[in-house]
């Protein structure tokens, strides 16, 4: 990228102090960002004579201004400007709302282009609201930006409107856009019918037709995806030639594991632990996403491949997102590890435990409070067999003499670079395997953990997770709420879920905070808490704490329960503005509830109780499990609510082209393609050169 393209934007003209605040706030702060700011979606405007308007239809239309003038309405409510336009074919009104300074600027006897809708009211058929521009003479042709066929609509931000981004663009696309080099190799553009990029770059924002429009945004979403399985294909090599400490399955550690668990394993654990187990049997480090909603047996598949890499000396290390799920790893890895001597540690900001068998009580387990630095010290000499813990696993401290497995659950809760401190310091590369209860399709899978192998658990233990789903309009709030308080009564417990901690004046939605206190009185017998992201993780852990041992009859809390949280008496569920949470994560919610023998009650109410809602909320009960409400999830939805915008670190683009499974498979194989026949890059110097700057930008493994 030549360097006038990382120039400030207000180096260039119509940039004032004011408009580049605004700019900043679109992530706007080069000519570079500028160029790369791509429309959301068009308007396709038919070029039309006026004698063959239809009403309906989206329109533009050139003519002459034969009349304006601003008209009061009778009460003065609001002024509407009407001008008489015509062309060689008939005439037409153009009616504008509010906006009597139109008259000071469309002047009778000039021609200009019009862009909008044909409506019919006001005595006749009319455009309304037009969008408008001047027309020039055959000599001085201008181009059109605001009323041609295909019209970019932007992102926008308050002040900064698309008929602003159109007309500061253009000016800058014609002179600098031949700064760009094209860096995807020739045999590329041709197979696929790309354009080379400074036409890409043109058609995008100012298109020739829609049909061009969607090909530049195609060669565009092609170029990011490609560049990111470029990324994944060269991390794949590089770790292929590192060496892992291989790790052998001893049926007779399997059997007593096995054993000793109170259930049976599924078909689809016995999988998922022979896929590991094959990784493991490698020199190569594994990498591998383990997969699998709330209540599958991800802890257990873990807990056994943790005891087979214990037995044969190694060390193990198990990173949660948060205290309350590692000190919950913590208590249930230890009681499937029960049979065995393991030492077994857990360490977050807080908190350093050891847990350990102790022969002088026959073997039965002793839990240590220790000073943290006699716990760096003992795992340093490799006298802790497993460590779980929170970010405290990722501190200088914290040192393995032998670390053959990092397991680490929630992983896109941490950082790249959090992730890689745990294994960076080791002249072995451990074995990584990373979970996640967020069931993600197949498309964004290939996107976003291109660089690891899948090992997906659909189905539940049996007897887990019978939960009836109920949709209830706001107006019958009060019979969930009677409802719930009869469960109470029977001794159950139970949750009550908001979408917002505080209210909010953009989101008109009930928020925790402010329901907890009215909550408080409908619920007087009870013993109630509410729990949010805010609180201090202490208190967080208190409240956890009594809600599991039943002094908490009744939590109110936000969405911070989604994970982690594993209360067995909870057997009823009232989500309040469900329509604000996405499919998956009402599907995550509910997990809480329905996790022992008795069936669970799980009642979503919106604030909003229309049809839309009512049939998208009703995808929770027609879905067979959660991989397949993901999917539902991402097509509704679509990739950017569905991860969180800014919680990928993907780029725009590749965001949107996140439903294109072919264009994933095609950058996939010709990142292979390419890496295979010049892995060196010495061909393609440009590519390399964006290739290393694409590296640094993008916070992805």
């Amino acid at each position: 990228m030549e360097k006038i393209l990382e120039k400030p934007i207000e180096s260039f003209k119509y940039i004032g102090p004011k408009t580049l605040r605004k700019l900043y706030r679109l992530g706007i702060e080069t000519l570079k960002d500028l160029f790369f700011h791509f429309p959301s979606r068009y308007e396709v405007f038919l070029p039309k004579k006026i004698k063959d308007l239809k009403i309906g239809e989206k329109v533009s239309i050139s003519g002459k201004i034969k009349s304006i003038q601003n008209i009061k309405t009778p009460k003065k409510k609001f002024t509407l400007t009407q001008a008489i336009v015509e062309d060689e074919t008939g005439s037409i009104r153009c009616i504008w709302f509010n906006q009597p300074f139109l008259k000071r600027i469309l002047k009778k006897g000039e021609i200009f282009s019009f862009a909008g809708k044909v409506e019919t009211g006001f005595g006749g058929s009319f455009l309304s609201n037009p969008e408008y521009e001047k027309k020039f003479d055959e000599k001085k042709e201008k181009k059109l930006l605001h009323t041609r066929e295909v019209v970019p609509i932007y992102p926008e931000t308050e002040g900064i409107s698309s008929k602003f981004l159109r007309k500061i663009l253009y000016p800058l696309l014609i002179k600098f856009r031949y700064q760009l080099k094209e860096f995807l190799p020739k045999e590329i553009l041709l197979k696929e019918n790309f354009p080379e990029i400074k036409e890409a770059l043109f058609e995008v924002h100012f298109p020739s037709s829609l049909e061009s429009a969607k090909r530049a945004e195609k060669r565009f979403a092609f170029e990011e995806l490609f560049l990111l399985q470029l990324l994944f294909e060269k991390e794949k090599k590089i770790f292929s030639q590192k060496k892992a400490i291989k790790i052998l399955p001893e049926k007779e550690i399997i059997k007593k594991f096995v054993e000793n668990l109170p259930f049976k394993l599924t078909e689809d654990q016995k999988r998922v632990i022979k896929e590991i187990l094959r990784d493991l049997a490698k020199e190569v480090p594994m990498r591998r996403l383990l997969q699998g909603e709330v209540g599958c047996g991800k802890t257990v598949v873990a807990s056994l491949i943790a005891a087979l890499v214990c037995a044969k000396g190694y060390q193990v290390a198990i990173l949660s997102p948060t205290e309350i799920l590692a000190i919950q790893h913590f208590e249930e890895v230890r009681k499937y590890l029960s049979p065995f001597n393991f030492k077994i540690a857990l360490l977050t900001g807080k908190k350093a435990l050891l847990s350990q068998k102790s022969f002088l009580f026959k073997e039965k387990e002793t839990l240590l409070s220790l000073d943290k630095m006699e716990l760096y010290e003992k795992l340093k000499k490799g006298e802790i067999n497993l460590l779980i813990g929170t970010h405290a696993l990722l501190e200088k401290e914290v040192q393995f003499k032998k670390l053959a497995l990092a397991i680490v659950d929630e992983q896109q809760r941490f950082g790249v670079f959090q992730r890689k401190r745990l294994t960076q310091t080791l002249e072995i590369t451990p074995h990584f395997l990373s979970m996640t209860a967020t069931p993600i399709p197949r498309t964004l899978n290939l996107v976003l953990y291109g660089n690891l192998s899948l090992s997906q658990i659909k189905t539940l233990p049996l007897g887990k997770r019978d939960v009836k789903i109920q949709i209830l309009p706001p107006k019958k709030r009060m019979t969930a709420f009677l409802e719930l308080k009869e469960e109470l009564k029977k001794g159950s417990q139970g949750y009550i879920i908001y979408p917002l901690i505080e209210k909010s004046e953009k989101l008109q939605t009930k928020a925790a905070k402010k329901e907890f206190e009215k909550i408080k009185k409908i619920f007087p017998e009870f013993e109630l808490a509410l729990l949010h992201g805010k609180i201090s993780s202490q208190e967080k852990e208190s409240i956890l704490k009594d809600f599991r041992e039943g002094k908490i009859q009744l939590l109110v809390a936000t969405g911070v329960v989604e994970v982690g949280i594993d209360v067995k008496n909870a057997n009823f569920m009232i989500i309040e503005g469900a329509e604000r949470f996405g499919l998956s994560q009402l599907y995550q919610l509910q997990g809480r509830i329905g996790r022992s023998a008795k069936e669970g009650k799980c009642i979503l109410i919106p604030e909003k109780f229309s049809e839309s809602v009512k049939k998208r909320l009703s995808a929770i009960k027609r879905a067979k499990n959660a991989f397949e409400l993901a999917e539902i999830d991402l097509k509704l939805r679509g990739p950017g609510e569905f991860l969180g915008k800014r919680q990928t670190g993907l780029p725009d683009l590749s965001m949107i082209s996140l439903r294109n499974l072919d264009l994933i498979e095609k950058a996939k194989e010709w990142a292979k393609k390419i890496l295979k026949e010049d892995p060196s890059f010495k061909k393609y110097p440009l590519l390399w050169q964006k290739f290393e700057k694409f590296q640094k930008e993008i916070p992805l493994e």
